[in-house]
């Protein structure tokens, strides 16, 4: 049992009186008994309640030394599973009315077995489906639906579960739809002699225009700005809401068989449960609609938006496409055999519906309009000091020399308002082109500040200096900055002509000759802050002509063979001469022993080479070599003899 993996049993061949919800394999039961005894308990009886044979999952219930109880296994994958039975426990732990799970002996809420999860649940009793022929039982049916979606906002999911959301997908649901009417549109044409092959393709425009034009509407709604609030502000739906998960019990209605809730649009149980029974009603009863709305609307208020998505999904052709779908698995049966009446009831009810929604739409208006301005949705701060919305972190205290090492915040200080005005430029004295405009020299964008005192050579208007962003500040007691004077300018001195050896390369340059410097003006300190002695000399400006482009000529040498494979075609020019022409092996070993040689038949071309020796060559059984050539012509090939 160890091995037993859980699959499903609806391919197995069972005795006609047996019904397949009723059965489980005994492998199954057998793990179950297992499971049990993981649990404080003692089973007197089980009874399998229902079971899933086309999925894998089953329930039973149990009588034990502390009452009736439940085990289930769920269908699901382990993951998956784990996130409906926390959400179980949250509603649960809430108060609210589920079966409170069983702890095992180790105090988990779940035991994995068989690649799937098992679950023990109090058995609730006692349990009574509401009335279906009333609208009282609707209405209890509701408001329960009510209570269940309320009590579930606000779930986590716990660590390592599989969430799982329908939050987001309601526009591809409806894509999705859309293009399987198309689908049904095809089969009917690829099936033209069917029985409802024609009543089909009559209908089909109508249904596939319904489900464009509210897609349509449902753009344009508010759906997106209503999920952006989150999956937890929503909370789950139950996915398989009805008259059977849904019972009247102790206080109000329990809710049964939660393995598939979902994050979703909780109104979306509403809306399957109103639209089946006018389903199975014939007929949509506005007054029945209305009841089972304002029953919703009281345990779980609505607003003009939820309401409007609402009224969208139930105008929407979800019957239509429920009903149509199983088209595509066996079109031929299907629609010789079971489409004509489901066609005819939907029919009956269309002329209905439309009647009941376009009464249902008014009632729009008697909702307060959402708020959905804002996303509740937590704000990821990242130590931003002085906000008051910040819960403030522990503090943790650092060693010595951490807290030495660590670097102090500084607070940011706003850069002080300068007031910039124009300087006026001054033109070069005796420079050549002078006249022209001089060329704007781009320099790094840098902060400025006015200078602290103008000296006695500039004029008595602030002149802004220019600063580097980022300098450290100046020490007050270290030496002032040196300020910019005018000054007057004469012509640099002659240099001589400077020849410059290049290092040794392929390419072969001339040795480059410096002309002489053409005069530059070099300012002689007159101010009060000019250095004293001669000035000193300007560089000058080095022409190097400009060197010719390398020339060169790739060659690429020719792959070379590896060694293996030199080797291997030496290998192969030795053996052509080498024909084997039959090789036949015989041993016959009796007690250890050799009865009859081993027989070789090989043909060798000149030269003549040394043959292999065979195993029974190295021991001593004598070798014969045969060849079997044409007599009447002369072979090329020469027989050899030999023997050991």
């Amino acid at each position: 049992m160890e091995n037993y993996q859980i699959v499903p049993w609806i391919d197995h061949m069972l005795s006609p009186d047996i019904v397949h919800e009723q059965y489980v394999p005994p492998e199954l039961e057998a793990l179950a008994r297992q499971v049990m005894e993981q649990y404080d308990m003692k089973v007197h009886d089980m009874v399998l309640i229902t079971s899933k044979p086309d999925k894998g999952g089953a329930i039973w219930k149990i009588s034990t030394d502390k009452g009736n109880r439940s085990i289930k296994v769920l269908h699901r994958s382990p993951k998956r599973s784990l996130f409906s039975i926390g959400a179980q426990s949250y509603l649960s732990e809430k108060g609210y009315r589920v079966p409170a799970f069983i702890l095992t002996k180790d105090g988990n809420n779940c035991v994995e077995a068989g690649g799937k999860l098992w679950i023990v649940t109090e058995w609730i009793e006692p349990l009574n489906p509401v009335s279906k022929v009333d609208l009282a039982g609707a209405v209890e049916l509701c408001y329960g639906l009510g209570e269940f979606h309320a009590n579930s906002k606000g779930y986590i999911p716990p660590f390592g579960a599989e969430k799982s959301s329908r939050l987001y997908g309601w526009g591809k649901n409806y894509e999705k739809i859309i293009a399987k009417i198309g689908w049904f549109r095809d089969l009917a044409l690829a099936y033209p002699n069917a029985a409802s092959s024609g009543r089909l393709l009559s209908v089909i425009d109508e249904f596939e225009r319904q489900a464009n034009d509210i897609y349509t509407r449902f753009k344009a709604s508010s759906y997106t700005t209503m999920t952006a609030k989150g999956e937890p502000y929503w909370g789950l739906a139950h996915q398989d809401y009805g008259w059977s998960n849904g019972q009247m019990g102790t206080g109000g209605i329990w809710v049964i068989d939660l393995d598939g809730v979902s994050y979703d649009l909780p109104f979306r149980d509403l809306r399957k449960i109103m639209t089946s029974t006018m389903d199975d009603m014939g007929v949509w009863d506005l007054t029945w609609i209305r009841g089972m709305i304002e029953a919703y609307h009281k345990a779980n208020p609505m607003d003009r938006e939820t309401f409007e998505i609402l009224w969208l999904d139930m105008a929407f052709p979800n019957e239509f496409y429920k009903h149509v779908k199983e088209i595509v698995y066996n079109p031929g049966p299907f629609m010789e055999l079971e489409l004509g009446p489901i066609l005819d009831r939907i029919m009956a009810t269309e002329t209905s519906k439309w009647e009941a929604l376009r009464e249902l739409e008014n009632d729009m208006a008697s909702y307060l309009p959402g708020d959905y301005t804002t996303v509740d949705m937590p704000s990821l701060v990242f130590d931003r000091p002085n906000r008051e919305f910040v819960t403030p972190l522990p503090s943790f205290k650092l060693p010595a020399d951490e807290r030495a090492a660590a670097p102090e915040s500084v607070p940011m200080q706003e850069p002080a308002a300068v007031e910039l005005e124009p300087i006026a430029a001054q033109d070069p004295v005796g420079l050549p082109g002078a006249d022209s405009k001089p060329t704007p020299v781009r320099e790094p964008a840098a902060e400025l500040q006015p200078a602290k005192e103008p000296t006695p050579a500039q004029s008595s208007e602030p002149v802004l200096v220019r600063e580097p962003v980022g300098m450290p500040q100046t020490d007050p007691k270290s030496k002032p900055r040196r300020e910019p004077v005018e000054a007057e300018l004469e012509p640099a001195r002659e240099l001589e002509p400077v020849h410059i050896q290049l290092p040794k390369s392929n390419v072969v340059h001339e040795p480059a000759t410096f002309p002489q410097a053409a005069p530059e003006l070099v300012p002689v300190g007159t101010g009060t802050g000019a250095p004293a002695g001669p000035p000193p000399a300007a560089p000058a400006l080095v022409t190097l002509p400009a060197a010719p482009p390398l020339r060169f000529t790739l060659t690429v040498p020719k792959k070379r063979k590896s060694a293996s494979s030199r080797k291997s075609s030496r290998l192969k020019r030795r053996r052509k001469p080498r024909r084997l022409v039959h090789w036949r092996l015989q041993k016959r070993r009796m007690k250890g022993r050799t009865k009859k040689p081993t027989i070789w038949k090989i043909a060798i071309l000149k030269p003549k080479r040394k043959s292999l020796k065979s195993k029974t060559q190295r021991k001593g059984t004598p070798l014969k070599y045969r060849s079997k050539l044409p007599s009447t012509k002369k072979s090329k090939f020469t027989t050899k003899k030999r023997t050991a």
